[in-house]
Formats: structure tokens, sequence, C-alpha cells
């Protein structure tokens, strides 16, 4: 039977007066009263039911006619109408009572009435219970808590909730479980039908988290208590943080990545790195799991960062001020950053020579530097206690300075990063005024030459050779630190001494300009000037020795040396007077073809010279059909001697002509004949000319000079003597044009010109040709523009000029005039160092000039450029020219027997 609980077990009983059974049935539910028949049906007669002590009945039953029909079943309608059934044929026989209603509580009997035998009665006091409702949590402030979660809460949080429980018959219990187990059972009725249970959980632990809490209530174990559970939600703070795959150390400025992990937070933690109190934004976070978070920064390290700590922080926002964090020292390695500073005790616009001075470097480094190093205008600077150069830790301290210790200092540090220099820092030294440059502007352009120390005079000063009535401009320059506020000039010769008036000189910045023209012999002598500024007069004056000068006598007794061999030649000279001003000796090697200048060579202390190599030279000559001869002559800041030649010195020959293919063609004996003929006239005119020649040679000379670098000859002893003497080598691997113009060409393109020449005789007929098969010396093939051409030496006379313009000379040696003294660019004379090649235009024979004349060949000798010149252009007219009838006589095939 459902939903009935009996209180005792029902059993039948065959008294008139039947014992009253207890059963408790769910409001809703069903029951069954049972009423058994334990006789067979046949004989019963009716079944009727009566509730409480009604004397009519609410149900029956009619078996009085089963035999012909079934039992006829009858409920009052107002009692329980449809909701009623007795079924006759289950054993035990029940009354089923559907949908119990609370108004259906009371006593019930049954009567079944027999046939034959007596009556039998069974009562049942039943009982409806009436259950409570669904039971509603509400939260402390008595507000419903809607869903089933409970909180979020916090780590140590109470929980107080309240269970509340309306209605129900018998009066129900209300309880508290956590996870099913009860922790609360105590209610209380608050008013009327309604009972409430308040549950007070305190301090919860992350170990709460998702715990069930349920609110039950029961009146009957008929039926299954009820119940509403929430599930505690809790928000917790990151367990752990730590900074993982970190680096041991980084290098400034690479760009590296640093990972943050934290787990235990509900929900994820958000993780920021910080760098002292700056937040780092570049990061990226990654979730792994429910409680596991990842964060990667990315960052550049900088020097600034080194020794400073990364924070790495983990917290949940909806906990309110609790977080974990963790701190990365970083160790950021670098180079060197190094910054040098004068002494802070110093003031730096007053040092002054004789002071004592020290700088400091400041260094950082990671890790630490190892070396430290100190420089003085970009060089090195080592400890030198002699020159009072102290270097103590990481200062220099120089003692004593002078005015050579200004300028720009720096120190370096060095370590396992590398090396790094400091920004320079100027040191600036105040001194007296001193000598400065040792070249003076004279009105003609004459180049001073120094023959003694510029400084304090301890020499004789600056040797200066003028004319009488000549105005000399004699400057002097000093160096001085504050600048020169005043100068004074003093000449001084064997007889008195004079201050020169300040009218006759001026003066601008440090630099002072003398006009001085000696008249007389008395004004020779020496010049002197000094300078004062703001630290104190010049200690020692600026000297000029003011000479009378003139042009260097002609180099005498030159001879060829005896040991003369096909590669090498010596020759000597004798010096003559020098003119009142150092001379220096030049050697030229002048084609004897065209008459230019092709070598030259110097010597500064004698006239001695090494020619070497000469074979290669040779042939390179006689490869261009040439041959050259050779002059000295001396040379000062006046000027040039004249030219002496070398007697039987002759470098290369000429040779003739031969065309490529002369041995395929017949012999045309018409050519040769004109040939012979024309052979004749032509001597006839060379010996004449020769003549001449000779004659104008006896009365006069020349010579060019070549632009060159002299090797700088060094002496050793006191006496000022010359200890080494100039070797002037000829050096056949390399070469240089000795003009101001040349452009490189290749051994090739010479090689070409000749080859198109044999091609065409009609062009270029004056041009000399190499034979087809010999190959030329390694020599590079320059080609150089024409020269500028010089005025004549003022020392020819006008009838030897108009011999030179109208006579066509053979020899080169008197083709050349004699120039000027060469200026410099800054309109004083040029230094003795170098000269310039000046060919001559007045030369008849350089007249003779072709395409393939227009290159010239250079080399280097030891110590010097020396330069092969260009011929000439021709000069355009019908006068003969001896050189060409000679070229057009080769090409017509003239044995050289006849030439």
């Amino acid at each position: 039977m459902a939903n009935v609980r009996f209180r005792r077990p029902v059993a039948p009983v065959f008294v008139s007066f039947a014992e009253v059974y207890s059963v408790d049935g769910v409001e809703g539910r069903n029951i069954e009263l049972q009423c058994p028949i334990t006789v067979p049906l046949s004989q019963v007669y009716m079944v009727l039911w009566f509730k409480d002590n009604a004397g009519i009945p609410l149900y029956s039953v009619d078996v009085r006619d089963k035999i012909s029909r079934q039992p006829a079943h009858w409920s009052a309608p107002e009692v329980f109408g449809s909701r009623a059934k007795f079924n006759i044929d289950k054993s035990p026989a029940s009354l089923l009572i559907k949908n119990l209603k609370r108004h259906d509580q009371g006593v019930y009997r049954c009567r079944i009435d027999f046939r034959t035998i007596q009556t039998q009665t069974y009562r049942y006091n039943l009982s409806v219970i009436v259950l409570p409702e669904q039971p509603v949590v509400l939260d402390r402030w008595g507000r419903h808590i809607n869903g089933t979660k409970l909180g979020p809460k916090e780590e140590g949080d109470d929980v107080v909730i309240t269970c509340r429980v309306s209605g129900g018959r018998p009066q129900p219990e209300v309880r508290w479980l956590i996870n099913g187990v009860i922790v609360d059972d105590q209610y209380e009725q608050n008013s009327g039908d309604v009972i409430e249970n308040r549950l007070l959980w305190p301090t919860i632990q992350r170990s709460d988290l998702n715990s069930i809490f349920t609110c039950q209530t029961m009146n009957t174990r008929l039926v299954e208590a009820k119940e509403t559970s929430y599930v505690l939600d809790m928000h917790l703070k990151p367990l752990t943080v730590k900074v993982i795959n970190a680096p041991a150390s980084l290098v400034a400025d690479k760009r590296y990545e640093a990972s943050c992990q934290s787990t235990g937070s509900r929900p994820n933690a958000i993780i920021t790195w910080y760098k002292g109190k700056r937040q780092m934004r570049r990061t990226k976070d990654e979730l792994l799991d429910h409680n596991t978070t990842v964060s990667v920064l990315s960052f550049v390290p900088t020097t600034e960062d080194d020794g400073k700590t990364l924070t790495c922080r983990a917290e949940n926002p909806n906990v309110n001020g609790l977080f974990l964090e963790t701190d990365w020292k970083m160790n950021v390695v670098y180079p060197p950053m190094v910054t040098i500073q004068l002494g802070p005790t110093l003031v730096v616009d007053d040092i002054k020579e004789g002071d004592d001075v020290y700088f400091e470097c400041h260094v950082r480094a990671n890790p630490d530097w190892k070396k430290l190093q100190w420089f003085h205008n970009d060089i090195l600077l080592q400890y030198n206690g002699t020159a009072r150069i102290i270097q103590s830790g990481q200062s220099l301290v120089l003692q004593k300075v002078t005015k050579q210790s200004a300028g720009n200092y720096a120190c370096s540090a060095i370590n396992a990063e590398g090396e790094t220099v400091s920004d320079q820092q100027f040191l600036r030294v105040k001194h007296v005024p001193v000598c400065a440059v040792d070249r003076l502007s004279a009105s003609n352009g004459a180049a001073a030459n120094v023959v003694g120390s510029s400084e304090g005079g301890r020499g004789t000063g600056i040797l200066i050779g003028a004319s009488r009535n000549e105005n000399v401009e004699i400057l002097c320059h000093i160096f001085a630190d504050p600048p020169a506020r005043s100068f004074h000039w003093r000449f001084n010769n064997s007889a008195e001494i004079l201050q020169i008036e300040p009218h006759r000189y001026t003066s601008q910045g440090n630099v002072s300009v003398l006009n001085y023209t000696p008249v007389t012999d008395q004004d020779y002598g020496t010049l002197t000037c000094w300078a004062v500024n703001e630290v104190g007069p010049q200690s020692q004056p600026c000297a000029f020795q003011l000479v009378l000068a003139d042009l260097p006598a002609p180099v005498t007794n030159c001879t060829l040396l005896a040991n003369r061999t096909q590669q090498l030649a010596e020759i000597q000279c004798a010096p003559g007077y020098d003119g009142g001003l150092p001379q220096m000796f030049v050697l030229e090697l002048i084609s004897k073809r065209t008459g230019t200048r092709r070598f030259n060579f110097s010597n500064k202390n004698e006239p001695f010279f090494v020619l070497d190599r000469l074979e290669k030279l040779s042939a390179l000559m006689t490869l261009e059909n040439n041959s050259l001869s050779c002059v000295v002559f001396a040379l000062n800041q006046r000027g040039r001697s004249g030219p002496v030649p070398i007697p039987d010195f002759e470098i290369g020959r000429i040779q003739s002509y031969r065309a490529a293919d002369e041995r395929t063609e017949p012999v045309e004996w018409l050519p040769i004949a004109v040939g012979i003929l024309l052979t004749v006239i032509i001597l006839a005119l060379s010996i004449s000319t020769k003549t001449y020649l000779g004659q104008c040679w006896a009365g006069t000379g020349c010579c060019c000079l070549v632009r060159r670098h002299s090797k700088r000859i060094e002496t050793a002893d006191s006496g000022g003597k010359s200890e080494l003497q100039t070797k002037n080598m000829l050096l056949a691997d390399e070469y240089e044009c000795g003009g101001a113009h040349c452009l490189k060409l290749k051994n090739v393109q010479m090689l070409r010109r000749h080859s198109s020449r044999k091609k065409n005789t009609s062009k270029d007929s004056n041009d000399d040709e190499p034979e087809p098969d010999v190959i030329p010396a390694q020599f590079n093939l320059v080609s150089s523009s024409p020269l500028i051409t010089s005025p004549l030496h003022k020392g020819t006379t006008p009838g030897r000029l108009k011999a030179h313009q109208d006579t066509r000379f053979d020899d080169p040696l008197l083709a050349c005039t004699e120039g000027p003294p060469y200026q410099s660019s800054t309109g004083a004379s040029a230094s003795l160092n170098s000269y310039h090649v000046v060919p001559s235009d007045t030369h008849p024979a350089s007249a003779q000039h072709t395409s393939a004349s227009s290159e010239a060949l250079e080399y280097r000798s030891e110590g010097s450029i020396v330069g092969i010149l260009p011929s000439p252009k021709p000069l355009a007219g019908s006068e003969l020219d001896i050189n060409v009838i000679k070229d057009r006589l080769l090409t017509t095939r003239v044995p050289e027997s006849c030439v």
C-alpha cells in the first residue's frame, strides 16, 4: 500500500468492535485502506465504507448478484467521488484513495456483510500529512539568493545564510548540511507556520572552495526531504609567482624576453611587470590552465638598467590588496662608459707654462675595466717620469706643462665587452710668444732658406738674399697664447744696433711684416723681431740674416767617372760660387731629337750623381728612336746658373726605321736613288747647322728645369758636413710624370700607335718607329699636356735671342732658355726642393712634334720624381726639318750607312 504508514499491523478480527489502526497519508498522494476478505467472494453480500460515526456509507460494493453481473461500486460524490475505488479482486482487498486531501483526514470503518456468517469490521484513523514548501535561502541581509552559487567569497570571510521553510503538518524539521554532512539542525519558528534555521560558517578557507551548502526540510519519512543547495564560490589570491628562464647576464641594447609564471589564483591572476616604479607595457599573457598564468616580457636593457630590479607581480583584481610579487636583479654587461674631466681645482683658462695639470678619467663598466689608457692628440701617452707624465689609477698628472702640452686629451678603458674612448678634453696652455714661421715674401718672389733654428735665435736665423735697392717683405710669424699684443723689430750689423721705428712694419694678430730695402753694404745684417703678450715677452727673438745675393756660378770640371758600366754611371762636378745663398745641384737628361727634358736628378749637398739601371732606360729610349744627353747646373733662391753639358755621355741611340714587311717586298731602286740624293743635301745642311750651334754654345748656355721632389739628405756631424752622398738611381720599376698634367696609358697603346704609323707613313711621318718585334721594357707610358714656355734668361743678348728665333738647331741643349725664379703659391719664392719643367717654345727643333710625341715616359729615382717630358708640337711653316727628312728617308728604306 503506497504512501501509508501503519502504526501497528493490520489483521482481520472477527469481533463486533474492531480495533482502530493509525494510518498516515501524504496530501496529494495516494493511500490504500485495507479491508481483507477472508472467505470466498460468493459468501460476501456487501462491503460498506463509513467515515467517523456517519450512518450513511461513503463507498459501497454490492456483490449480491455477482453471478449474473459484476459487483456494483458506488462512491459518494461529495466525499471521494471518482478519487476512490475498492479493489475487491486484490489480496487483501483495499480502498484506494487518490489525491489525498487535507479534509480526507478522519476515522474510516470498513464493514463486510456475509450471507451466512457474522459481519466483519475494520477501523482506520487516517492522518493526512501536509508537506512544507520548498526551502528558501537568504543572505545575511535577508535577500533571497538566486541561482545555485554561493558567493563568491574571499578567504577568511564568514558565511552567514538563513534557510526559511513555510507550511507543513506536522511541523517540519529544518537543517543545514555541508557536503552531505549535517552541520546545523537547530531551527526555530519565526511566525505562523514559518520555520527558519540560520547558519554561521566562519573564516572560510581555500579548502572550502566548491563546498555544497544544503538547506533541508522534512516532516515525514514517507517522502524524501525537500532541500535547496548552493555551491560556494571563492576568489583566491595567487599561491606562487616566479621568473622562469631568466638569463644570467644581459648585453646592453639587445632585446630579451623574460617569463613570469603564477599559479593558484581564482580566477587567473593578472601579471604586471615593473622596473622600479615604472610599469613595463610590452607583455604577452598566456593561460596554461584554470589557475596557471604565464606572462612574457620583451625588453631592451640599457646601461642604466645594470643593477636595477625587474618586479613580476601577480594579483587577483577581485581580492583587494592581496598580491604576490618576485624580484629579478638585472646584470647588464656593456663596454665602458668613459668621461674625462680636467681637475676640478684647476681654472681652465688660467693654465700657464710651468703649472701642474691633472685629468681624471671616470669609468663606468660591467664587467669592471681592466686597462686604462691616455691619449694626447690621438697619440698614446706612456708613463714617463723624466718627461713629467705620471699615470696613477684613473688620473693623469702633467707636471711643469709646456706649450707642447696643449691639445686634446682623451682616455680609454677596456673590459671584456670592448674598448671605449672618451670625448676629447682640450687643454689650453698659455705661453709667451715663440717663432713659428720660417718663410718670408720678397718683392721679387725669392724663397727664404732656413739655415738655422727659427726659435730663440739659436742659429743664424732665416737667410734672406736681396739685391741693393730691392724691397723685401719680411714676415715675423709667432705662436702665442693669448695672441701677441705688440711687436718690436731691431737691426744689427757689425757696426751698430738700431731699433726700427713702428711705422716701418705692420702687425696683425701673430704676424708682423717689415718692409726693408738695403741700399748700402751697411744695410746688410741681422733683423730680429719679438712679440709680447699678456703672459710675457718673447724669450728669444726671431732672427733673419739679410745677405747680398746673386745667381750661383756654373759647376766646373764635370767628368764621367771611369767606372761607368752598361748599368751604372757616376758624374762628378766641382761646385762654383753659391751667390751668397745655399745652393743645390740638378742634373737633367734631355732628348737629343726633340730637345725636351725627360729626367732630372738633384743633390742638395754636392754636384755628384749616380745613375743606375741604365740598360733598361737605354732600351726604352732606343725603342722610341731617341737618345738622351746630360747637363748639370746649380740653383739657389735667386735663380739658376748656366747649364754645363757632360761630354761623351749618351743614353740610348737613334736607329733607322724598319717596316715590318720589308723582307717580303721587292727592292725599289728609284726611291733609294732619291734617298741618296736627299741624304747628301741633309748632310750638308747638318754640318753647317752644327757649326753654327757650336759657335752659339760657346757664347751662352741654357737649360730647362724639371720640377721634382728631392730626397732630403741627412747630416750628422757637428760641422754640418754631409756624411751621405745623394744616390740618384734610375729605377726602371716605376715611373711618374714630371709635368703638372699627365695621363697614364698602357704599353699596348704605345705599341698600337707604332703599328698604326707603319700602316700609314704619310701621316705623322716624322715620328720615330721602333722595331716591330722588339718588346719594350716595363715602363708606364704617360701622356702629358704641353707645358708653358718660359721667357728667355735675362742674360741672353738680343743677338742670341734672334739666333734662337731664326735658326733651327739640332742640338737640344741650345734650344732652351733660362726662366725666372719660381714663384710659390703664396707669392714667396718656391723651395729649392722642387723645380718646374719649362720647355722652350723658341727652340726650332722642338717644333717637330707628332701625335706620338705628345706622350711622355716617367720613372721615379731614389729620392726624387723624374719625368719624361713631351716634345713640343710642330710649327706651321715651309722650312725644312732635319728629323722629318730623316724619318721620311727611313720610310723609303735607305740603308743606315747612307744616312
